[in-house]
């Protein structure tokens, strides 16, 4: 009997206590427990019913009825049925059955619709417990963890199948509405950043950057225009969203090579570069070189390329002398097996040698053009003409005849073996025209070129003659020596070998042994 009557007894004290608790402070789900059976979720079993208890429980947040219209309110009271509204949107349906409570699924999407409408109308102010409500109903919904067959779908591919169906959370009816809620909430001028702040923290932040996870391509869509807000607004959280960024990269290039968001970040990262101050501080520099660059070396590269490449270029346009730090990066993580990545590679270089100045180019332009020349070479018909192709190019085409004298020797070698022995005729084309282009450019430096050319070729097929020659003794001799009769005499004949194709030996011993 005293357990009926305490259990009749109202709660108003403990729910306003739980109600304005910081979301962040519990490690599982920024500190709020999930809800998916609606019986748990009342607080007051033996309440009289209201209109909306078949349906929700009831809030008592200041004996408003949450379902009440916000036209049909008090303007002082439409800041507390807000909270009411918020609080009833906390429950989780699951949606992989859509048969199952799709009365109460129906009812929290109007819900949410009309959260959004309010938020967009502009009231005069959120007070704290709206902003702390509304970041805890945004943690219920939103903060999931993926599990990990998930994660490892596009991981296991490398990023090859690149055209494969992306899966659609079911979710999504609720899920974006709840993005733009926090959308709308975050760019609100009757939001204060000091006070949201408290509540909009690192661990709310981490959380929101593990959505990025996500393989729903909507999903990461509407997370990167909230990440980019809440960059914009929230000063004081800048310096902890780039460390986080970073640190997702370091992740991906150095431990998983697995994460669907990166091009998402990178379209982030794209828009915080242009707005960063002159002279760059060491810190931008620095996860140029150890986050940027080192992206270029995944399999994946093609998913996040054309996002990576305008991040490298902002920071070129923001310093032009780090136009030879990433050349030299480049350079390093330059693909020798993948052919699409190659000429993803060439297309990158072409970008930044419109911009580079001459000083820069100059240190890098030995190492860079040997690199082409392999490209030239290259078997590889797409590699071949994207290499060549940087000759049409009137910026590189300066560079190029400005230190001609140092470039010419390092590529004339592959352009004539082009010419003899490349299989494809618009590489072979497209060779020439080169070749025509520097006989024109310099034909006293091209014919010396060419002589020097002749000169090593000769040598070459010299040194392979006299190598073959070598062979044929070593065979002759091993033939007339059995190893049954003397082993001691064969290893003795392959030592001296060996000491005369690394030429060791003198003069008179090599007579001796062609004698």
């Amino acid at each position: 009997m005293l357990k009926q009557l305490l259990f009749k007894l109202p709660r108003r004290s403990s729910i306003k206590s739980e109600s304005f608790e910081d979301p962040s402070n519990d490690p599982n789900n920024g500190g709020i427990q999930r809800t998916t059976s609606l019986n748990s979720a009342s607080p007051k079993p033996n309440a009289p019913k209201r209109t909306s208890s078949a349906v929700f429980p009831s809030s008592i947040i200041a004996g408003i009825e949450p379902l009440l219209p916000f036209k049909d309110a008090p303007t002082s009271e439409k800041m507390s049925l807000f909270i009411s509204k918020l609080s009833l949107c906390c429950m989780v349906f699951d949606f992989t059955d859509p048969s199952k409570n799709t009365a109460e699924k129906d009812l929290k999407r109007l819900t949410l619709i009309e959260l959004l409408d309010f938020i967009a109308s502009g009231p005069p102010r959120f007070s704290e417990p709206a902003i702390l409500s509304l970041c805890k109903m945004c943690s219920v919904n939103l903060f999931r963890v993926f599990p990990p067959n998930y994660r490892s779908v596009r991981g296991t591919s490398g990023g090859e199948n690149e055209d494969d169906e992306p899966s659609f959370d079911p979710a999504w009816p609720h899920l974006q509405i709840v993005y733009d809620i926090l959308l709308k909430f975050v760019t609100s001028s009757s939001v204060e950043a000091k006070v949201a702040k408290k509540y909009i923290n690192h661990s709310f932040i981490l959380r929101m950057l593990d959505l990025f996870e996500s393989e729903d391509p909507r999903e990461r869509e509407c997370l990167k225009a909230i990440m980019h807000r809440i960059y914009g607004k929230f000063m004081v959280h800048r310096p902890f969203i780039r460390k986080s960024i970073s640190n997702i990269f370091y992740r991906f290039v150095f431990e998983t090579e697995r994460h669907n968001g990166i091009a998402e970040l990178l379209e982030i990262f794209g828009s915080v570069i242009t707005g960063f101050a002159l002279p760059l501080k060491e810190e931008h520099k620095i996860f140029l070189w150890r986050a940027l660059i080192p992206l270029h070396k995944p399999k994946c590269l093609g998913v996040y390329f054309q996002q990576l490449s305008y991040c490298v270029t902002q920071f070129i346009e923001k310093d032009p002398k780090l136009a030879s730090t990433v050349i030299r990066g480049l350079l390093k993580y330059w693909p020798i097996t993948n052919s699409q990545k190659e000429v993803m590679f060439l297309g990158e270089i072409e970008e930044i040698l419109e911009t580079i100045n001459m000083a820069e180019f100059q240190r890098v332009m030995v190492p860079l053009f040997w690199r082409i020349g392999c490209c030239v070479n290259s078997s590889h018909f797409q590699v071949a003409e994207r290499a060549l192709l940087l000759w049409n190019n009137d910026q590189i085409f300066n560079l190029i005849g400005q230190n001609r004298q140092v470039i010419l020797p390092i590529i004339f070698p592959s352009l004539e073996t082009n010419v003899q022995n490349h299989w494809n005729q618009s590489v072979l084309n497209l060779t020439l025209n080169v070749r025509n282009v520097f006989t024109e450019m310099d034909n006293m430096l091209f014919l010396a070129c060419h002589a020097h050319f002749l000169e090593e070729q000769e040598k070459q097929i010299s040194a392979t003659e006299k190598r073959k020659e070598v062979w044929d003794q070593l065979e002759n001799t091993a033939s007339l020596r059995p190893i049954s009769g003397n082993t001691t005499a064969v290893l003795d004949l392959k030592e001296q070998t060996k000491e005369y194709l690394t030429g060791s030996r003198s003069d008179t011993r090599k007579l001796q042994w062609e004698s």
